[in-house]
């Protein structure tokens, strides 16, 4: 009798849970000239789910000047979809950084302090192969509202 009352709770738990899942107030922004097939920020109640953002000028091209200019911009361009939907990047709790050369760790540390404060935002890091357009360093971002 134990079991079935047991499978019955997980059950109602699991139902439940996936009930609210689909009532989560849910809503995707993007800037009006967004033509990529991916949102700039979802964000679900009370969290932001950034798109990885990547070191592009206004012009679709990647920042000129290195490393240090790509990840500038790549952080430029977190702030300024953040301030696009009246965020800002406090909102941010959470970033995972994407770098082609672990080496470059160092700089995008003090790079990445002149957009954030403490308390920092959690974070990891990870060396990958290659990155969109040839990007050098990638970041996403998770925020809280």
């Amino acid at each position: 009798m134990k079991k079935i009352t047991l499978i019955t709770l997980f059950a109602s738990v699991l139902s439940n849970g996936f009930a609210n899942a689909k009532n989560s107030d849910i809503e995707h922004l993007n800037a009006a000239s967004a033509s990529l097939p991916f949102s700039q920020i979802v964000r679900v109640d009370n969290t932001l789910y950034m798109s990885g953002q990547i070191g592009l000028t206004s012009s679709g091209k990647l920042a000129q000047g290195g490393f240090a200019a790509e990840t500038k911009q790549t952080l430029e361009n977190i702030k300024s979809t953040l301030e696009q939907h009246n965020y800002s990047m406090k909102n941010i709790v959470k970033c995972t950084v994407m770098l082609t050369d672990i080496n470059d760790f160092k700089m995008f540390n003090k790079i990445y302090a002149e957009y954030f404060t403490p308390p920092y935002p959690a974070r990891s890091a990870f060396a990958v192969k290659a990155l969109a357009l040839n990007s050098v360093v990638e970041v996403e971002c998770i925020g809280a509202v």
